[in-house]
């Protein structure tokens, strides 16, 4: 199966992308807007709607396969590729993609990543938001060429066992944080609340108003779940720890073991707790607060995010055994066959593995997103896009629903077939 054509479809992210630095600067908000005048390079507004491009590559029998390129929600930061400009990737996809697209055997999936997403002349990486887009599209088309699911080309091109076993979902509430938790909750999803934590206004002067949202949480989970629910706090406050209580690891430390007691009898996960400004400084600031947290006999656990985005900086974390958990947010890897490598390489080195993305994202990227985690095992999924919660639950949850019914179906008819 070659491609035929490529086509291109402008869209619509399913949030917004915001100017981080202008925000931990404490700029004020006006109902859902953002004032004051941006600090990242390529804002003009603090706030700005998300963009997508959609690629589709034209196949036989009328077939198209498609994927979306889009930034993160906090583009430009922590080491990040800048905002994302669709105009600027589609033309720079139709003077380099295009001519190694047209006529390209889409057959394999990694080899046809290997030639579509090659280095620019100069050696050059494309913009990760055109490798995630170009690849999520090259998927669908080995799957299509192949007449089986994305989850089963993953697995067998990285040499996985396809086995049809759920992957918990984790919510984030936006900063809705109450009205959505108890969306979670009534719908008993697997991991919450992720809270939004990216102000002072939300983490307190010292710390106090988190405290008390982590108190909240637990106990509102005690109040509304059922008696069997036992979901994982997990909370993402973008640095927050330290920059509310200085980047001393021991007193990052104790304070994780007050949210811990707070979380208290449901474990708990905190997301970015500190920012120690470039990778290598954030690998060593949280192996030494691994190391306080275990000398206090504390179980929480650290999640990365910021400075942990391509898969030559999970392969640094994991190596250095710098986090508990890793975020594989997806559109900041770059190629989907990077994303699958970095759980893998995750699970190698025993550190969970959590393939999340951004609320920025479109809900074909979320399907995608399933079967990468499907096929590889991963320990979780971000219920994404958007900050509904209901919406980002249902595709995800849809999507890995149908897939696990599809691959059951196959396991069973193997089953038989190997018992005839």
């Amino acid at each position: 199966m070659i491609v035929k054509d490529v086509i291109f479809a402008p869209g619509m992210g399913a949030f917004f992308y915001d100017d981080q630095a202008a925000i931990r600067a404490g700029r004020d908000t006006d109902g859902f807007v953002y004032l004051g005048a941006p600090i990242t390079p390529g804002f003009d507004t603090v706030r700005k709607p998300g963009t997508s491009l959609g690629i589709g590559l034209v196949l036989g029998q009328g077939t198209t396969a498609w994927g979306d390129m889009m930034s993160v929600q906090y583009a430009g930061a922590g080491g990040r590729d800048p905002l994302f400009d669709p105009v600027t990737a589609q033309r720079l996809c139709e003077e380099v993609l295009l001519p190694r697209l047209n006529g390209l055997d889409v057959t394999d999936f990694r080899a046809a990543c290997r030639v579509v997403l090659a280095a620019l002349p100069g050696g050059k990486r494309l913009p990760l938001s055109i490798e995630y887009g170009a690849s999520q599209a090259l998927l669908a088309a080995a799957a299509a060429a192949r007449k089986v699911t994305m989850a089963e080309v993953v697995a067998a091109e990285f040499s996985c066992p396809v086995v049809a076993r759920r992957v918990p979902i984790y919510a984030q509430s936006g900063d809705d944080r109450r009205n959505n938790v108890d969306k979670m909750i009534l719908k008993s999803v697997d991991i919450l609340p992720h809270g939004l934590i990216n102000s002072r206004s939300k983490f307190g002067e010292r710390g106090e108003v988190f405290l008390e949202y982590v108190d909240w949480v637990a106990r509102r989970v005690e109040r509304l779940g059922q008696p069997a629910y036992k979901p994982v706090l997990h909370f993402d406050v973008y640095g927050w720890v330290g920059l509310g209580l200085g980047l001393d690891v021991d007193r990052i430390a104790d304070f994780m073991a007050q949210a811990a007691e707070r979380a208290a009898p449901f474990d708990l996960q905190i997301e970015s707790p500190a920012d120690f400004g470039s990778r290598q400084g954030q690998i060593d600031g949280f192996i030494m607060i691994m190391e306080a947290l275990a000398r206090k006999g504390c179980r929480a656990k650290i999640v990365a995010d910021e400075w942990c985005n391509t898969l030559d900086d999970v392969r640094a974390f994991t190596s250095a055994g710098a986090a508990h958990l890793i975020q594989i947010k997806m559109p900041d890897v770059g190629s989907i066959a990077d994303s699958a490598e970095a759980v893998l390489l995750c699970k190698r080195h025993g550190i969970g593995a959590y393939l999340g993305g951004s609320c920025v994202e479109t809900d074909l990227s979320a399907r995608i997103a399933v079967h990468i985690a499907v096929a590889t095992g991963a320990d979780m999924i971000l219920a994404k896009p958007g900050m509904g919660v209901d919406e980002a639950i249902s595709i995800v949850g849809n999507e890995q629903s149908r897939l696990l019914a599809e691959l059951t179906r196959k396991e069973a008819a193997n089953v038989r077939g190997q018992d005839h």
